[in-house]
């Protein structure tokens, strides 16, 4: 069995394992990724709406808030010095009659949060924003945006030393760190590091299951997003969202780099919550369930003009009807164990968040 050393192992190669890793990196620290796919961002990194988000729907005080508010200030920064792809939108939140009540209690919690640009809109101040979307009240958002996320990870990536295939099979606390057994290619590995982070996202808790002396592992709950792509020219020129629904921010517009029109994600509770057992296709019948909800405020839309695209899960630590959870970051204070972090439920706004959570991470570490 070869053996090696690294001052630090991130255990995950999407965008949050790589910006932790870039972060203590820069702080001097010779710092290691495993990743278990062949490449990196595989899995929840690269399933999503590619989202700056504002930091407008989480609870005041609570990790999501603060370090979405924080994290789009500082991915906006990043993009711009490292040429990362991006477009500073806007956002449209349209709510119909009735609604009123709910789009209040969101800008209230925005303002809660420190994000006070929002701007009310009436039905006519969204037709004129967006001439074929039909709402009776909304809110503006122009610090919502939208990234390449692939390149935003190559730009993480830099210089880190990366292994990939690499399937972390136990993790056992030293005298002065921790050791690592890995299998990679066939080959057994042994690794010591001083600091370890486990960033894995969808695989949090099974890689957590594995570090010897952990106790508190807290539950997963996997939720399905399914997006339908827009044949055609896409007729919008922001980003479009109804009110929330329970477990996701309902079925919204989004547009990628290219100018392509989306929509989703649903929330779809899994009835396994193993990650090995996603099965990420989109039912064809896709377009037949949105088209009702699109439909309340693009009234346009016929099912022929959908196609199943894409889906991803979230990784989260509340159910089915349970209120959404926070991001759990769990350091040394939290588990008792020295040079250990752990991230759990890292989802939306995590992309947003992610240079940010990097902060926190190195906080609790270095």
């Amino acid at each position: 069995m070869e053996s090696f050393e690294a001052e630090v192992v991130v255990i995950g190669a999407g965008a949050v394992g790589l910006a932790v890793a870039r972060r203590l990196s820069l702080s001097g620290l010779d710092t290691l990724v495993l990743e278990k796919n062949a490449h990196i961002g595989m899995e929840t990194s690269a399933r999503n709406s590619e989202v700056i988000h504002a930091g407008i729907y989480y609870p005041q005080g609570s990790l999501k808030a603060r370090l979405c508010v924080e994290g789009k200030r500082l991915l906006y920064d990043f993009c711009t010095a490292h040429g990362v792809p991006h477009k500073r939108l806007g956002k449209l939140i349209v709510g119909q009659a009735g609604q009123e009540a709910q789009l209040a209690a969101i800008a209230k919690a925005a303002s809660g949060n420190g994000v006070d640009d929002l701007k009310p809109l009436s039905g006519a101040d969204i037709a004129a924003l967006e001439p074929g979307v039909t709402a009776a009240c909304g809110l503006f958002s122009p610090s919502t945006g939208i990234i390449d996320s692939h390149q935003y990870m190559l730009a993480l990536l830099g210089d880190l030393t990366l292994v990939r295939g690499a399937d972390v099979r136990a993790i056992r606390p030293q005298q002065d760190g921790w050791s690592l057994h890995i299998k990679s290619e066939g080959e057994e590995i042994a690794l010591q590091a001083r600091l370890v982070v486990n960033a894995a996202g969808l695989w949090a808790q099974n890689v957590a299951s594995r570090i010897e002396g952990l106790r508190d592992i807290p539950p997963l709950f996997l939720a399905k997003g399914n997006y339908a792509g827009l044949s055609g020219k896409s007729p919008f020129r922001h980003l479009v969202y109804p009110i929330p629904e329970p477990g996701g921010l309902g079925v919204h517009v989004t547009l990628d780099m290219g100018g392509r029109a989306r929509f989703g994600p649903n929330v779809e509770w899994l009835a396994s919550n193993d990650p090995a057992q996603i099965d990420y296709t989109v039912a064809p019948d896709v377009a037949q369930k949105f088209v009702p909800v699109i439909a309340s405020y693009w009234p346009r839309v016929k099912t022929e003009m959908l196609a199943p695209d894409y889906s991803g899960v979230r990784p989260k630590l509340s159910g089915p009807g349970q209120p959404n959870a926070d991001f759990r970051i769990d350091g040394p204070q939290m588990h008792g164990l020295p040079g250990l972090v752990n991230l759990f439920g890292i989802e939306s706004p995590g992309l947003t968040a992610s240079l940010a959570i990097a902060d926190h991470v190195a906080g609790l570490l270095v």
